[in-house]
């Protein structure tokens, strides 16, 4: 992440793509603001700010350029990579927490007052939740806009406005013009989809390289039928939103990810694609991730052959932990079945199924209540599955995006059954956490011993210390590593 001017200035000057998103470059010549790769003539420094986000650029009193899109790239990956205050709430703020809940909301699942939120993001960010909400309304209607052929109405309250003037009045002051001259600059430009009736398209940004196969393969092998669905290039699923059920399916385009929703509440829009985004880890920033990675040489061949590998996230932290739990010292395979059982028992069916996925993922209160009639028994699993699932139906266990990484994986030990393995893997998966390793884990030894790295737990985590801040996208090099020997293995093996 570059945090100098000088240094930021050299990018735009290059036009380097690979920090659009981190910052914004603001003109005081123009009074616009653009990503850094904007292929407009470079400004002189002097006419230049930088800031670390639109909506400080907003404040500000700059308006997004219409050349290069600004706010039309993947996300900051500083969000995924900052534990901080600031770095959790713009995370809950992406998921659509200010919308339905308010600040008082936001601050309340973050654990602290209002104003000294609003104090801690002014400072760091520039702009408090209500402007860095608003500016993420913004970018939602503008995607709305220009990629679907959504009504106004509609897409005003998709993006979270509460009326239409409200929309029409900040697209006004953003944007400098109109919804309906947005769409038509679109549709001139060809980066308007055609979207199946009752559903909604769209682009999701990507930052390249990206390793889709690998993500969608990591996907389709523990994808249970009816929730999910996929193939080599596509996944399919059911989401369980704050307005009601939806069904999402992606597949990998030419640097971006197609995707078509269908909602049952139109409110749900943002929070479904930064959900997806997060599942995907489309705002990674491959780059960084692979020039660490690819010091070790014990890993440079790995990065070499897989570029801008990707760690799947979540889009529910009830399914994240349920299925930590029960792939505790056991096959994917496995673990896949016990979570179908309880799927197909305690999952709630779609009212109107989307082809093949029919089901929601079950309640942490229907599995507490019946674990141990689908699961067979009182066994020390289904004990901490069930202990586990009631402190989350009492309110005693947070699970969202704004959960501090060291208080959950503490809260998540305090449970008999639960071990670093598995509050390693769950903050990883659900909070993004880039720099967990899981030493613990035996296919990430077994990968390291394919790779010449130490095979045991402490001596591979001694050795990772090199690999800060992105252990995590080095485990999933382990995963690859191991999948490759063992495949290879029983190729060998007599028939």
């Amino acid at each position: 992440m570059l945090k100098d001017p000088e240094q930021r200035y050299r990018a735009v000057a290059a036009r380097d793509s690979r920090f659009d998103g981190q910052f914004i470059l603001a003109v005081r010549t123009t009074g616009i603001y653009c990503r850094p790769s904007c292929p407009a003539s470079t400004p002189k420094r002097r006419n230049v700010e930088f800031f670390a986000t639109a909506a400080a650029a907003q404040i500000a009193g700059y308006r997004a350029c219409r050349r290069c899109l600004p706010d039309a790239v993947p996300g900051s990956p500083e969000w995924n990579l900052r534990a901080d205050l600031a770095g959790r709430a713009m995370r809950l703020i992406s998921d659509g927490v200010v919308e339905r809940d308010g600040v008082t909301g936001l601050a309340r699942r973050l654990g602290y007052s209002e104003r000294h939120l609003t104090r801690v993001l002014t400072t760091e960010l520039g702009a408090g939740p209500l402007a860095l909400a608003r500016a993420h309304r913004a970018h939602s209607a503008r995607l709305l806009i220009e990629t679907t052929a959504l009504s106004v109405a509609d897409i005003a309250f998709a993006a979270g406005f509460a009326s239409v003037r409200q929309f029409n009045d900040t697209i006004r002051t953003v944007f400098a013009t109109t919804p309906t001259q947005l769409r038509m600059a679109a549709k001139r430009s060809a980066r308007r989809t055609q979207p199946t009736p009752g559903r909604v398209t769209l682009r999701l940004a990507v930052r390249e390289p990206f390793d889709a196969a690998g993500v969608l393969g990591f996907l389709a092998a523990r994808a249970i039928p009816g929730l999910e669905t996929a193939s080599a290039d596509s996944y399919s699923r059911t989401l369980r939103l704050a307005n009601g059920p939806a069904t999402a399916s992606m597949r990998n385009g030419n640097g971006h990810v197609e995707c078509t929703l269908r909602l049952t509440d139109m409110r749900d829009l943002g929070s479904a694609v930064a959900r997806l985004r997060r599942l995907l880890d489309l705002d990674a920033d491959p780059l960084a991730i692979d020039e660490v990675l690819a010091a070790d040489p014990a890993l440079a061949d790995s990065v070499a052959r897989t570029p801008g590998i990707r760690v799947p996230g979540s889009v529910d932290g009830v399914e994240t932990v349920v299925r930590a739990l029960l792939g505790q010292q056991v096959s994917i395979a496995t673990a896949r079945a016990a979570a179908q059982r309880l799927t197909d028992a305690l999952g709630e069916r779609l009212a109107t199924p989307d082809g093949d996925l029919t089901t929601l993922f079950p309640t942490a209160e229907a599995i507490a209540e019946h674990a141990g009639d689908v699961l067979a028994g009182p066994t020390r699993r289904t004990q901490t599955l069930r202990a586990v699932c009631e402190a989350i139906a009492a309110g005693d266990l947070d699970l969202h995006v704004g959960v501090d990484a060291d208080t959950l994986q503490a809260r998540l030990r305090t449970f008999t059954g639960i071990g670093p393995w598995t509050a390693g893997y769950v903050t990883m998966r659900l909070l993004g956490d880039p720099d967990v390793l899981l030493p613990q884990d035996i296919a990430q030894r077994n990968g390291a011993a394919a790779l010449g790295l130490p095979p045991t737990a402490e001596a591979l985590s001694d050795h990772a210390r090199a690999w800060q801040p992105w252990r995590s996208y080095a485990g999933m090099h382990l995963w690859r590593a191991a999948t490759a020997t063992a495949t290879a293995t029983k190729a060998q093996s007599p028939q």
